[in-house]
This record gives structure tokens, C-alpha cells and sequence, in this order.
């Protein structure tokens, strides 16, 4: 969960390293170091340099040396696992020589055992991180290349890494490696970059190799070469990113999560760009890998992913019962990947992740996998590891999504699911106007979007209503539930007040003790065949005394506050509902002046466990 960039070449590497960490302080920011080679490359190289500091990267920034000059470096900014963020415990990690520095995103499980071990062979360590334990086993390689001494460390490794690697006797080259957690190159003109996100390579590059679990890579000023922990050459191919440089940027907002939710017109006209088939009035999936007569062989789905990604999953597997009539379910990727589930041949698995690297997913991915389930990715970027590691599926083409809580990749990922439902079921039994009911509805839903956050002005008043409240409560029903759930995620991320959510139906057993004025409830009252169910709610919620916000389609007579939101289609209005929800976190969270981007403890893409 933390952020790495590397670069060889000819241009002073420092500011091009702090750059790097800023487009990716989203991946965690209680602390940052830059390590470099001070005298450039080759023989005349004078060792390494080294400046870390608690807190954001413009800590370090302020931190640096006035002579801090190379042409090869490694940085890192990070989110603590092992020990508190401190200046010693910030990355990147030295051994005892000073001649190696490492950065590592990831957790090394066996940690305690190499260290202790360590230790007992007179190594003295200067922080409490798993990390350094590595930098002290490649230290202490007498392996004649850097490559065989990285080799060598990683052998008694255990557990999840991403790292790059620096070397003061090896001055023309770092050398980096992935498991687990994500490794990208860039390609320039004689200049190579590497980094965790292909954010930080955008505004130098958009030619990137991605590597897999198990590979590693040399990067010199002129080339690349990509191998396997064993030392076996592979042949990783450059690809282009989609996204420009301009994508990452905050577009004229005060925040990366106000801008995201303001372009959810757009991307939700994007997911549905080209895939509409009016003719049989279904969608084009070609990404599925999934011909009809397999689809109609599909007798269960099981939807796979954590946090807002399990919460879409909760509104995919409704919208695919209720399109294609398949039992479906879904379920947290964490808590799958660890209970020895039943694999059913004939259920049809789908692992959700915004970055497509969420470790957790990626586990229960490579699980299914072994045990020979069929599984389709639902993600955002394009060649990450699950959309490589599944048997085929749909991105969701968001576009960069910045913030570390999830907004417009959530919207997405709901209508994603919509497209699914939609082509399961008009190859079972849904009906031609079924299915033209659906398209009119998703061909609608850019253009409501726009009407909800036209309201912005209206929510922005009401969060200032509701900011001083101790703990909210979040209740909808069926359809409603999972938008209550990502609802009250999104205000405990961005605005630290307690939230809960419950079905509605399920106050009455237990959760009613809560209720109190300052305590206020948003209700999802949907305009469905459950309206009346809702009311209910309502009142038994007034009658405690308890202050209510409805989220509906029309006023709600019972509620302190309704806001209004444009009538879809009943199975797609869930993710309309949601929208308001997340304008009510910001401005919660704006009232209250919290850090909206880099809320505390939390980092944007969870590559550990």
C-alpha cells in the first residue's frame, strides 16, 4: 500500500523522484526517503545518499540536502505495517555497510524469524520494519552481481513484496522485483522508470511493462531486461496507458474526491460507450471469454471483493438475479480466501477490485484459479494482476481515480454490473422489452447523475446540518441496503464520524436502542413496491425521537430532510441513490476540515494483507 518510483538516466534525479512520490502520495503518506547514487553511474559513482522524513512528502522535500545530486534514485512514501511512522522507520532501508538501499512495498511474513536470525550473526538494525531485513540480507551476499545478491534475499523470503533496489558497487543499474504487490516500468528515451502506479509515470512516459508475481527486472539507462526469481529470461512486453498525464491532475478542484464525483456523467457514459446492442437489445461484453452456452451452464455467481468493491458486488449480484433469474451472492474477497469455501464447478466466480491489485482479491483469485473455477475480473486498470490472473471480464473505464476513498469507480463498477446483468439475462430468459426497459434506463442514467449533482449547493447545507452529529445510522432495504452500507464506508473514510448500516427490516431487532436525536438516520427510501415497508421505518424511528434523512424519489413526509433523487428503473436506481450519499461525506468531512484525499490510516490500493 505503499508508493515506489525509481529512475536511471541522464536528468537530476531528485526533483524527478519527488514529483514521482507526490502523484502517489494517495498510496500512503505517513512518511518519505529518497536514496540515490551521488555521483551519477559508472566506476566514478561515489556511493549513496539517503534523506527520509516523518510525515508527507513535503517533509522530505524540506529535508533535502542543497547538494543532493545523481542521475539514479529510488523513493518512497509509506503506509505504516511494520512500526510507527518515525524518520528510522521510513523506507528507503540501508544495511550495515550503507552500500544497499531498498524500498518494498509489501509485508515479509517471516520477518521476526530472519531477523532474530540476523541479529544473532551481529547485525544490528535501526528500525523497527520488516523491510530492512532485506536490505541486510542482500548486504550480506557475496554473490558476484546485484541480481544473484537480490536473488539470494529473496529466496528466504516469505510473504508479499514489490521492491527496488540500489547498489553503490553497481552503479549502472536498479533492480527491482514483484510478488504480490504491483511493479511497473517505464520506458523513456535512454531514461527507464519504474513505480507502483503508472501515476507517477504518466507526465514521462506512457510505455510500461508490468511485471508478474515472480518476475524481476534490470533497469539501465538504455534498456531493460525482465527475468524470473530463478533466473530464467522472460520476454514482458511494452504496452501503452491509456490515461494521459492531464487524467492525474486535479482539474481545476480544491480535491481529487470532488473532482471524481463531478465526472461521474462522464464516466458512466464511458462504460456504456460501444456496448449497447439495440438490435437484440442486450450489450457487447467481448472481454467475457464466455460464449452463450457456457453463460446458459452458469447455475450459480459469486461475487468477490472488499470494501466499496464488496459493496458493488452486493448491488451486482441483485441486478444479476434479477435480470438473468441465477442465484447469486456476494461475499468479502478477505474472509473467502481464508474459509476453505466449497468450489462449485458450475458457479461462475467475479473478483471486483478498482486498482485490479487489491492483494486479499488477488489471493482468493489465484485460489479459485487453483482449484479450477472459472473467474472473470471486474476492474479498472487495464492489465493489472487480476485482469491478467482471470479467465476474461469487463473494465470498467472510470479513468484514474486518485482519491483514497472510491466514488466514481464504485458508480462504474454498479452500471458494470448493470451491462452483465443485462447480457446473462437475454441469454437466458429476460425479455426483449426487458431488455429494452434496461437500455432506455442505463442510456438515462449520465443525465440524471447531472441532475443530482446539480443539487450539490442543496446537500452542502444539509451536511452542515449533520456535521456535529456523534454517530449516524444508514437503513435501506433489498436494493437500499448495499447503497447504506457504501454510504456510511464513504462518511466513516472521509469525515471519522461512526457510522453504521443495517437492513432496514433489522432495526427493530437490536439496532432501535441506538436511536436518540443525536443519532440521525439516512433512510434509502426507493419509490418500489417496498415504499410502504420504508415508511414504516420511518416512523418507527420518529417515534424514538430519532432525526431522519431520506434519500428518495419523492418528499418523505416522516423525514427531517429528503433529498430527491430522479426515478430510473427499479433495478437500476441503486446507483443513483448512492450519489447524494457521497456529496453528504464530502461536505461532512469539508465542514469538519478534514484532509479529504489522504484520510488518516487509510492508502488507496490494499497490497497487503
Amino acid at each position: 500500500m505503499c508508493g515506489i518510483v525509481g529512475y536511471i538516466g541522464k536528468r537530476d534525479v531528485a526533483p524527478l523522484l519527488l514529483e514521482g512520490l507526490q502523484r502517489l502520495e494517495y498510496r500512503g503518506y505517513d512518511s518519505a526517503g529518497i536514496a540515490i547514487h551521488a555521483n551519477g553511474t559508472g566506476k566514478a559513482a561515489g556511493g549513496l545518499k539517503t534523506a527520509k522524513a516523518k510525515g508527507r512528502v513535503r517533509e522530505l522535500e524540506s529535508r533535502l540536502p542543497k547538494r543532493f545530486a545523481g542521475t539514479t534514485g529510488i523513493a518512497h512514501t509509506r503506509w505504516a505495517t511494520h512500526g510507527a511512522p518515525t524518520d528510522e522507520n521510513a523506507h528507503p532501508h540501508a544495511d550495515t555497510e550503507g552500500k544497499v538501499a531498498v524500498v518494498h512495498n509489501g509485508i515479509i511474513d517471516n520477518a521476526s524469524d530472519l531477523r532474530a536470525r540476523l541479529t544473532a550473526d551481529g547485525v544490528d538494525f535501526t528500525s523497527e520494519t520488516d523491510t530492512e531485513v532485506l536490505a541486510h540480507l542482500i548486504g550480506r551476499s557475496a554473490a558476484p552481481t546485484l541480481e544473484e545478491k537480490v536473488r539470494e534475499a529473496l529466496r528466504v523470503v516469505e510473504g508479499t513484496y514489490g521492491i527496488a533496489v540500489l547498489h553503490a558497487d553497481f552503479a549502472d543499474r536498479i533492480v527491482v522485483a514483484r510478488n504480490g504487490s504491483p511493479v511497473v516500468l517505464g520506458i523513456g528515451e535512454h531514461e527507464m522508470f519504474v513505480s507502483s502506479d503508472v501515476a507517477a509515470l504518466v507526465s514521462h512516459t506512457r510505455q510500461v511493462v508490468t511485471l508478474d508475481d515472480g518476475e524481476m527486472a534490470t533497469l539501465k539507462a538504455d534498456d531493460y531486461r525482465t527475468y524470473t526469481t530463478e533466473g530464467s529470461r522472460t520476454s514482458a512486453e511494452p504496452t501503452t496507458v491509456e490515461w494521459e498525464a492531464e487524467s492525474y491532475d486535479m482539474g481545476g478542484h480544491d480535491t481529487y474526491m470532488h473532482k471524481e464525483i463531478a465526472e461521474q456523467a462522464d464516466a458512466v457514459d464511458r462504460v456504456l460507450r460501444g456496448r449497447i446492442d439495440d438490435r437484440f437489445s442486450t450489450v457487447h461484453l467481448g472481454g467475457l471469454n464466455l460464449d452463450a452456452r457456457e453463460a446458459r451452464g452458469v447455475r450459480r455467481v459469486k461475487i468477490l471483493g472488499c470494501g466499496s468493491a464488496y459493496h458493488t458486488g452486493l448491488i451486482g449480484a441483485q441486478l444479476i438475479e434479477e435480470l438473468a433469474r441465477i442465484p447469486a451472492d456476494a461475499e468479502p474477497a478477505s474472509e473467502f480466501r481464508y474459509r476453505n469455501a466449497v468450489v462449485d464447478p458450475d458457479t461462475l466466480y467475479i473478483a471486483v477490485s478498482q486498482s485490479g491489485e487489491t492483494y486479499d482479491t488477488l489471493a482468493a483469485v489465484q485460489e479459485l484459479k487453483r482449484k479450477g473455477a472459472r473467474v472473470l475480473g471486474v476492474v479498472n486498470v487495464v492489465g493489472s494482476a487480476i485482469a491478467r490472473e482471470t479467465d476474461g471480464g469487463v473494465y470498467v473505464h472510470a479513468g484514474p481515480e486518485v482519491c483514497v476513498v472510491s466514488t466514481k469507480c464504485f458508480t462504474n463498477t454498479a452500471v458494470a454490473f448493470a451491462l452483465l446483468g443485462l447480457h446473462l439475462g437475454r441469454i437466458r430468459d429476460l425479455s426483449v422489452a426487458d431488455g429494452k426497459r434496461i437500455i432506455a434506463g442505463l442510456r438515462k442514467l449520465p443525465g440524471q447523475i447531472a441532475e443530482v449533482l446539480a443539487d450539490e449547493p442543496a446537500i452542502e447545507k444539509l451536511a452542515a446540518d449533520y456535521a456535529d452529529a456523534k454517530s449516524m445510522m444508514f437503513v435501506g432495504r433489498v436494493r437500499g441496503y448495499p447503497v447504506a452500507l457504501e454510504a456510511s464506508l464513504k462518511l466513516k473514510e472521509v469525515s471519522y464520524i461512526h457510522a453504521e448500516a443495517y437492513p432496514a427490516s433489522e432495526l427493530k431487532h437490536g439496532p432501535l436502542a441506538l436511536i436518540e436525536p443525536d443519532v440521525p438516520s439516512v433512510a434509502i427510501v426507493p419509490d418500489d413496491d417496498l415504499l410502504e415497508k420504508n415508511r414504516a421505518t420511518l416512523e418507527e424511528i420518529k417515534a424514538r425521537s430519532g432525526r431522519i434523512l431520506a434519500v428518495a424519489h419523492q418528499e418523505q413526509e416522516k423525514a427531517d430532510h429528503t433529498i430527491i433523487v430522479p426515478k430510473n428503473e427499479v433495478e437500476l436506481d441503486p446507483i443513483l441513490m448512492g450519489i447524494p450519499l457521497q456529496l453528504l461525506a464530502y461536505h461532512t468531512a469539508l465542514t469538519l476540515g478534514r484532509d479529504i484525499d489522504k484520510p488518516r490510516n487509510l492508502a488507496k490500493s490494499v497490497t497487503v494483507e
